[in-house]
């Protein structure tokens, strides 16, 4: 079974709030929607996804949704927020979620430990090193660059930093899409 790292497919690893779906900001810090009907995708992203299909990556979300793990948000809302996703966005191949509540010992799928990516890698025969991570949290940069990915940060100006430099780093999905494209391996 391949290991994800030397295997076939290139993958970009997408988180989903903040990078493909607005995100709700509060005194600086975001926050994903709390439901299906403040759920709004970026204008760019249709695009964005449909150009990084186009040229052969396979496209995966990988999200933390630890108000789920901390009963804050029922876990069918976040999927129906998915399934919406998904049917915005038919180029989605597989969405990874974590549900862990991030108090305390956390489990290795959440961000910023790789198992997500990991773990899709393995599922999908995917190949990480010409994999990228594009996120708007140290989280993804850190994820990414545990799972041997290059990373893109989507940079809002958020009230937090960054706790590793990521390759790249944009203001846009699109902008992020063009740097994966002009930097294909």
């Amino acid at each position: 079974m391949p290991d994800g790292r030397h295997a076939g497919r290139p993958a970009v690893f997408l988180d989903r709030d903040g990078t493909l779906n607005v995100q709700v900001v509060r005194e600086g810090k975001p926050y994903p929607p709390a439901s299906l009907a403040e759920f709004e995708l970026f204008p760019d992203a249709p695009a964005a996804c449909r150009a990084l299909k186009a040229a052969g990556y396979v496209l995966v979300v990988a999200t933390n949704q630890p108000d789920v793990g901390r009963g804050d948000q029922p876990q069918a809302e976040v999927e129906a927020m998915n399934d919406r996703l998904c049917q915005l966005l038919p180029e989605i191949e597989r969405v990874e979620v974590c549900y862990d509540p991030g108090r305390g010992e956390t489990s290795r799928r959440r961000k910023p430990e790789p198992g997500m990516l990991l773990d899709a890698a393995a599922a999908l025969d995917l190949d990480l090193a010409r994999s990228w991570m594009v996120g708007d949290r140290w989280r993804d940069i850190d994820c990414g660059q545990r799972a041997g990915v290059r990373t893109v940060f989507i940079d809002f100006s958020y009230a937090e930093d960054l706790r590793s430099p990521p390759d790249f780093t944009v203001k846009t999905l699109a902008a992020a899409a063009e740097v994966i494209l002009a930097n294909r391996s």
